[in-house]
């Protein structure tokens, strides 16, 4: 059941996705770092194709299907990536991290200060029982990743023909 509405289904995930993150800069203040902002380009592309998949019905949808697989790997990335970085395995970009490295000026030093993001990357800006929003935005991708291979397959496979 799923399948047959999930074009619909994926955009009510997806709009929600962005939505609540939003909401959560804009109302409640909790500022994105870089990787949060990455994290987001797959859901603005994954809503603009779904509306071309809704709008122009007479389009061959497996390239928009197809799109949306990569936006999801895109996604998959930048926040496997970034729950790599809060949970201090992988180094995050240039400026995205709260340490210093030791200098020997002060001119040093005040370029790195300056290079620093107010909102450093390995904190965990918000979390909902301990998971952290790069988590959560790390299973949502995941489950549209699957479910879209899903569709893709089922929809436009290899389909055995019957001969009788």
């Amino acid at each position: 059941m799923i399948f047959r509405y999930w074009a619909k289904f994926l955009f009510v995930i997806s709009f929600i996705s962005i939505s609540s993150a939003l909401v959560a800069e804009y109302f409640f203040n909790l500022q994105p770092c870089e990787l949060c902002l990455k994290q987001r380009h797959p859901y603005y592309l994954i809503l603009i194709c779904l509306i071309c998949i809704f709008l122009l019905r007479n389009l061959n949808k497996i390239w928009l299907y197809l799109v949306i697989q990569f936006a999801s790997v895109y996604g998959l990335f930048y926040s496997i990536w970034h729950v790599g970085i809060e949970n201090k395995i992988l180094k995050g970009p240039a400026g995205c991290s709260a340490m210093l490295t030791s200098s020997e000026n002060a001119a040093d030093l005040k370029a790195q200060i300056l290079s620093k993001q107010v909102i450093s990357c390995d904190e965990v800006i918000w979390s909902f029982f301990g998971i952290s929003a790069a988590s959560i935005n790390t299973l949502v991708l995941l489950v549209i990743f699957i479910f879209n291979a899903i569709y893709l397959y089922r929809n436009n496979g290899f389909k055995k023909e019957k001969y009788i």
